[in-house]
């Protein structure tokens, strides 16, 4: 054979490969990763992504951001509040909008369609954020919330730029970006972070339900033999104790963000990993009105983890958030959703709307530079169960729901044929802040639903012992280590049971 000449057989077998990665993309992923952050809207956080552009991409795609035309009606009859940038440089820059704006079933609806009885048909304009925000900083300061000084109703109409948020949008802008992914329904945290992990939050819409007994992907996936892990940043992850089939699962499917970066550098990552942030005020989650910019470095670090590791040209990485968190949006979110399940539905809701935009930022070198990824108009649109579906289809798992069945995946963006060299992160600094976060010190809501759900854990096969009433904890750091100990005295327990 001349020299530099593939082998026929080899030609062959590469032409059987490119054959099927076109047949569906996702073959060529070995690894799919996932970061979910905490309570942004795609306004608030990528609204101004490609506004130099006049939103269009540079490969001529439409891209759904903001015009700087954006209005919503002022607080109390006042003045239209239009949107406006967010200026870099300043104390304020990372903490805005200032305070916690309202985030639950109510709040939302009152955001969307300005009273919290939904319309028939349930048409959102959009334009109850300043009015909500308002509310909800009254109600805060009457509470004795941390809220960062001089802030007004009018600041929830700010939006991050790319010079604010340089990390973010570099990746936004140096892969594919999704302008209508919606969160899965429209309410707060945990039933929303359900959907990521089951196709369904079983009929609540808030989060006095902690824990959820549905089957989780993590258990399809064991089933079919695909290696998982679920890492926390500077704990065990939360969301081991939100499904049953987690919490019983091998405590070598957890760990923290540390293991998370030793399996990607010495190449044993998981098929599948799924990301926490750190839920403590202090912490990266970017969740109002912490700091963002140490959001910021979390994604920096995932990615730089994952591109630095063996196996960066087989992985995806999806970077997202669970909900919109009162955060303005301007586009209404779709009323095509299909309802997971028959679970009735707290508030009477039927599952058929879909909660606001999330920033949604999908990661591969088999993604082209400036991508703009939707789905046809008048197809299912992408939400947290997309997610699941990518997953399916890549591992030939069933789907856990109807949602997840009917939803689309993310296969699309990987359209190259080889992976690409480049950096869209180089010369990228990370920004941080020269604020005070106001929260810092606070114990969060995530925390206290953390220290709940460990107290309920078994540490004793003596009936006094467990569960156990959560004792009165004060500070961010009372909640971290209460949960450490309590999380170390279950392993403890568990580990003499097994061994007698």
């Amino acid at each position: 054979m001349p020299p530099g000449e593939m082998d026929p057989s080899s030609r062959e077998q590469k032409a059987e490969i490119m054959s099927k990665a076109s047949a569906n993309p996702l073959t060529a992923i070995n690894h799919i990763v996932v970061l979910m952050l905490e309570n942004r809207s795609f306004d608030h956080m990528l609204g101004y992504l490609y506004a130099d552009s006049g939103n269009v991409s540079p490969t001529g795609q439409p891209f759904e951001g903001l015009t700087g035309k954006e209005t919503n009606p002022g607080a109390s009859g006042g003045a239209a509040v239009t949107v406006f940038p967010i200026q870099p440089g300043t104390t304020a820059t990372y903490f805005m909008p200032g305070a916690d704006p309202g985030e639950g079933y109510t709040a939302t609806n009152l955001q969307l369609f300005g009273t919290s009885t939904p319309p028939t048909p349930p048409v959102a304009t959009n334009a109850g954020f300043v009015t909500n925000f308002a509310a909800a900083l009254t109600r805060e300061a009457a509470q004795k919330w941390p809220i960062v000084p001089g802030t007004t109703a009018s600041d929830i109409m700010g939006m991050h730029t790319p010079q604010t948020l340089p990390v973010l949008s570099a990746l936004a802008r140096g892969y594919a970006v999704c302008d209508h992914w919606f969160g899965s329904a429209p309410t707060e945290t945990l039933p929303n972070r359900a959907f990521v992990q089951a196709g369904t939050s079983l009929g609540h819409m808030d989060d006095s339900t902690k824990t959820f007994a549905a089957p989780s992907i993590y258990a399809s996936l064991s089933k079919l033999g695909v290696s998982w892990m679920i890492c926390g940043y500077n704990a065990d992850p939360l969301t081991r104790m939100s499904f049953p089939d987690l919490t019983s699962a091998p405590d070598t499917h957890f760990g923290k963000f540390a293991d998370f970066q030793t399996a990607a550098a010495n190449g044993t990552l998981a098929a599948y990993t799924f990301l926490e942030p750190s839920w403590g005020s202090s912490g990266n989650s970017q969740h109002p009105n912490y700091d963002v910019a140490l959001g910021e470095q979390l994604i920096h670090d995932v990615y730089y983890a994952l591109r630095h590791g063996p196996a960066w040209a087989q992985t995806l990485l999806i970077v997202t958030y669970d909900e919109h968190g009162g955060c303005y949006d301007h586009v209404p979110p779709p009323t095509t959703a299909v309802p997971p399940d028959a679970s009735a539905g707290q508030n009477g809701f039927d599952f058929k709307r879909f909660g606001p935009r999330v920033p949604t930022v999908l990661i591969s070198p088999l993604i082209p530079a400036d991508t703009v990824l939707r789905v046809p108009g008048g197809s299912m649109p992408f939400d947290h169960t997309s997610i699941l579906r990518t997953i399916e289809k890549r591992w030939n798992a069933a789907p856990l729901t109807a949602r997840d069945a009917a939803a689309p995946d993310v296969a699309a963006a990987l359209s190259l044929a080889s992976p690409r060299t480049d950096d869209p992160l180089a010369g990228v600094t990370v920004p941080t802040s020269k604020g005070t976060n106001p929260a810092a010190g606070t114990p969060s809501h995530l925390q206290q639903v953390y220290a709940e759900l460990v107290s309920q854990l078994p540490v004793s096969d003596a009936k006094d012992s467990a569960p156990a009433a959560l004792p009165m904890l004060g500070t961010e750091a009372d909640y971290d280590r209460y949960i450490e100990q309590r999380l170390a005295q279950w392993k403890a327990w568990k580990g003499g049971r097994a061994s007698t």
